[in-house]
Parts: C-alpha cells; sequence; structure tokens
C-alpha cells in the first residue's frame, strides 16, 4: 500500500486529488510541496505517493531513469485504490509533468471508478523538452474519458503556448496558461509575475474545475 503525503485543508475538501511526481523529483521536491499547499488553501485535500523507482532512490537504489510511461499505469492505479478505502467524496487523479500524463493514461481505462471525475495535470509533457518537431504525446489527453485540466507555463519547453495554439485540443481537454511561466511555472526575472502567484493560479483553477464536474 503507498504511504500517501497528505496536504488537507482546514474546511471539508471540495475534492481529494491523488497526485504524483514528475520523472526526476520525488514526492516532497520544493516544486510539490508549494503546489500542495496552494491546493489545500484552496480547498482541495492532496495526497501524494511516489511511484516505486523514485521510492528506491530513498533507500540508496539506482537513479536510472524511470520506466516507460506506461509501464507506471498500474501504480497509479493500486494508489487510487488505497485512496478509495480513506477517503470519500469525489476524487480527481493527476500530476506533474509524467505524473500527469500517466494519470491520463489510467484515465482512458475503462474500469475508472466513478468517484474519479477528472484529471489535473501541471505542465503536460506534449512533446519531449525543445522537440515541437517530435511525436505529440497527444493520445492519453485524446482517451480520457473524464475531464482533463493541464496548467501550463506559457514558455513550457514541453509545449508553449505559441505552439499550443497552433492546434486543436480534445473536447474534453482545458488549459489555463501560467504567465511567463517555465516548465515549473516559474517567471524570467524581468517578468511581472512570480513562481508563487503562478502556483497560486494554478491552484484555484482545479479548484473551479472540481466544483464545476463535481
Amino acid at each position: 500500500m503507498p504511504d500517501f503525503l497528505w496536504t488537507h485543508p482546514e474546511p471539508p475538501p471540495i475534492a481529494t486529488l491523488l497526485l504524483a511526481h514528475g520523472a526526476g523529483a520525488a514526492m516532497d521536491s520544493a516544486f510539490m510541496n508549494r503546489l500542495a499547499a496552494a491546493l489545500a488553501a484552496n480547498g482541495i485535500a492532496v495526497a501524494r505517493f511516489e511511484f516505486a523507482y523514485m521510492a528506491g532512490r530513498r533507500t540508496g537504489g539506482s537513479k536510472r531513469p524511470p520506466p516507460k510511461a506506461d509501464k507506471l499505469i498500474g501504480e497509479v492505479q493500486t494508489a487510487l485504490q488505497a485512496l478509495m478505502t480513506e477517503r470519500e467524496g469525489p476524487i480527481l487523479i493527476g500530476g506533474k509533468s509524467m505524473g500527469g500524463r500517466v494519470a491520463a493514461m489510467l484515465a482512458g481505462g475503462a474500469s475508472l471508478p466513478g468517484r474519479v471525475k477528472g484529471v489535473c495535470c501541471f505542465g503536460y509533457p506534449f512533446h519531449p523538452t525543445g522537440k515541437a518537431d517530435a511525436d505529440w504525446r497527444m493520445e492519453p489527453l485524446q482517451g480520457a474519458k473524464r475531464p482533463v485540466l493541464i496548467c501550463q507555463g506559457d514558455r513550457d519547453p514541453f509545449g508553449s503556448r505559441a505552439e499550443l495554439d497552433e492546434i486543436s485540443l480534445p473536447e474534453q481537454v482545458s488549459i489555463v496558461y501560467l504567465e511567463d511561466g517555465n516548465h515549473d511555472f516559474g517567471p524570467r526575472g524581468k517578468s511581472p509575475a512570480t513562481l508563487d502567484g503562478n502556483i497560486a493560479e494554478a491552484a484555484k483553477a482545479v479548484a473551479g474545475f472540481a466544483e464545476k464536474i463535481g
């Protein structure tokens, strides 16, 4: 059973988000800590968990690259099943970058529980970094059987606003752009935007998304 890292809002939550980390940083990275705190401030309970390859690094295991995304779907499913025994009410699934992509893959399955109302992706990796001419990872979004919210930095090298303005997203996918943000939502120093402001904007969007679809 996964060891969840919980971040609870003070009032009863609007929904609970099962939140997976990205490929290279653990569930308690600075970004994940800030994001979880902002989500809780907006009424979203957050249950973070780690994929086995990342958990293994904590005990001196290999720092090899993560498995391919489709090999991680079962771990999200196992975490979801455990979460449903601990928490009542509506559930969102999602994650940072790779974690969001895997959650979207799970949302395309036929056996997704009805309590799962939607998917939240924080910096979706539309294509390999800086390689917009490579194959785009649209299949998880196209196949998702739940609404999908993507919070994306304007300058994300895995899919910038300028690049995304040139394509059509599936009808069940909505996107919120974060001002001058990179893959971790951070703006450049000359920008009037701030990292904390962009993370707060993403958390506010998730709360609105949860209320709309719940």
